[in-house]
Formats: C-alpha cells, sequence, structure tokens
C-alpha cells in the first residue's frame, strides 16, 4: 500500500456513515466533538461551517469541508453571534425528521453530512497535520476526483437502487481519501505534501510501506532509492522528522497495532508481518512505544465499548 492508504487504514475503525438533510430559514445546529472525523458537502445552497476555537467558513453549493480530528462545531444559516450558537439545537435533534424521499423535510438547503470512526490515538502524522477545518471550495476544474465522487454520492442518495448497502460506503471511503488529497493538492503549508512530492524521500517511504517487514538498513534503502545513505538521511530526515530506520521502527510498531485490533493473528504471526524475528522482540519494543504489553493492548480493546455512528 501506499503512504496515505496506509495513513487512512491505520486509523480507520469500522464503516462511515452519512445524513442528507435539507433546511430553510433562520437555523442553527451543533455537532459535539466526535471520536473521529466529520465532513458535510452543500449539495444546494448556502450556509456557515463554525468550528469550535476557529474562524467562520463560508459554504456555498459543491463545496466540501472535512473535519479530520472531529472538532466540535456549528453549522448556520449565516455567522451567527455567540448567543445564537449557544442555543444551536444538538444535530441528532434536527435532523431527526424525514420525509418519505429519505431526506429531512425542512426547505431549502441541501447538505451531505457525515462522520468517519477513527482512532486519533495512533494517527499517522500525515493524518496529524490536517488543520481543524479542510475547506475545498468548488470551482471549475478543480479537484475532478473529488467533484466525481460527490456527484456519484448524490445520485446515489437521489434513487436507492439495488446494492446501494455496499455502493454507498466505497464511496464514503473514497470521499474521505479524496479530500485528502485535495488539501494535499492544494499547496498546503504542511509537511506532508512536501514530503510525498520529493523524489528522495516519496521513494523511500514506497519502499518501507511496500514491505515494512524486509531486512532494511539505510544502506540497502539508499540503494533502491537510487542515492547516497547520507543522501538519504538528509533529505528523509529534514523532511519526515525522523531518520529512516527511527521511521521504519514507529511504522512496524504501528502497523503491529493494527493489526492486534483488526485480526486475531497471534502475536508470533504479527511479528513475523511486522518484521520481528519472536514475539518477545515485539512486545519489549511495542511495550516501549505504547505504554504496554501486546496481549494487555489487545484485551483493553476488546474490553473498550464501540464508538457510536
Amino acid at each position: 500500500m501506499d503512504v496515505l492508504s496506509d495513513a487512512v487504514a491505520a486509523v480507520r475503525i469500522g464503516r462511515a456513515s452519512s445524513n442528507r438533510v435539507r433546511v430553510s430559514g433562520s437555523w442553527c445546529a451543533r455537532l459535539a466533538p466526535y471520536e473521529g472525523a466529520g465532513f458535510h458537502v452543500v449539495l444546494q445552497g448556502t450556509c456557515w461551517l463554525l468550528p469550535d476555537g476557529g474562524a467562520p467558513v463560508a459554504l456555498g453549493t459543491g463545496d466540501a469541508v472535512l473535519l479530520p480530528h472531529g472538532t466540535g462545531h456549528v453549522l448556520a444559516d449565516s455567522p451567527a453571534d455567540p448567543a445564537t450558537v449557544r442555543r444551536a439545537v444538538p444535530f441528532e435533534d434536527w435532523a431527526g425528521t424525514e420525509a418519505p424521499d429519505g431526506r429531512t423535510a425542512l426547505g431549502g438547503v441541501e447538505l451531505l453530512c457525515g462522520k468517519y470512526r477513527l482512532d486519533h490515538g495512533r494517527a499517522h502524522p500525515l493524518m496529524a497535520e490536517l488543520p481543524v477545518a479542510v475547506h475545498l471550495p468548488n470551482r471549475v476544474g478543480s479537484h475532478p476526483e473529488l467533484r466525481s465522487a460527490i456527484d456519484l454520492l448524490g445520485r446515489e442518495l437521489n434513487a436507492r437502487r439495488p446494492g446501494s448497502g455496499t455502493v454507498l460506503p466505497g464511496l464514503l471511503d473514497l470521499l474521505f481519501v479524496y479530500l485528502i488529497r485535495s488539501w494535499m493538492a492544494e499547496g498546503s503549508t504542511g509537511a506532508w505534501p512536501a514530503v510525498l512530492t520529493d523524489p528522495v524521500t516519496a521513494a523511500a517511504l514506497r519502499a518501507l510501506h511496500a514491505a515494512p517487514a524486509a531486512a532494511w538498513t539505510n544502506d540497502r534503502l539508499a540503494a533502491e532509492v537510487g542515492v547516497s545513505r547520507p543522501t538519504l538521511a538528509r533529505r528523509f530526515t529534514g523532511l519526515v522528522g525522523r531518520a529512516p530506520m527511527a521511521y521504519l521502527t514507529w511504522w512496524r510498531l504501528t502497523l503491529a497495532a493494527t493489526l492486534l485490533r483488526d485480526t486475531e493473528e497471534p502475536l508470533a504471526a504479527v511479528a513475523r508481518r511486522v518484521g520481528y524475528g519472536t514475539p518477545y522482540a515485539l512486545s519489549h519494543a511495542f511495550k516501549r512505544e505504547f505504554g504496554a504489553t501486546p496481549g494487555r493492548f489487545r484485551a483493553e480493546l476488546r474490553d473498550r465499548p464501540g464508538p457510536t455512528a
């Protein structure tokens, strides 16, 4: 897998959920902070997003916005004053009455609102550096894949057809990736868009993510990328913030945590898949990184209440 795919897979839990709502007149709805990421797509009309502690964002038809850290926020017909925001209706109540066609029967502005379940505790730095709100305005010719995904979602929601139960989750997953890709293509000031466009560092990351269990050394990785070891160390460390082998160790342990969370594989199998020769070696490194042995880590996950949609 590539770096972005791996970064998403490491934090994603379960399936996305979504609501399609219409509203008109004077309105204001609050979405509480969420252990995941939220998104909104304006299918028709205009409205405002007011993230907690952030500046208001004007949204128009076709605009998309991602709140990658699950920040609490308000949706409103205008950049509401603080008193109005405090009286905002909880989104769950506001979006609760559906019309016969499956949409909330309230009028003019039409929105697709949804959530992704994410485990922020082991977020890849690419995910961690995303801003509070990623706003992608609907501009002619910009982000064609994102626009196509939004169009397909709109059509699928307009008429629920056979297979919708499979199609909709897949489209929502595509939307998540396209939102992040589009942010990266916007000339973001974050580090990771630069990391993944630097030919040396990007090639090294692709190699490490393609075969994390391989017996990598700095010399082997430099040869794979086609540069000298000092050049690799300078470029990689300067952009990523970790030396290549330090990044590999961190990624192996993050991948181990994902496998412990998502599979029933025994520890020996997990160790082999992430490049550790014995379960003991993995357990020692894992406890140093996460503060718990793999067995305790897996047991605590099983005892934890599941996230709500």
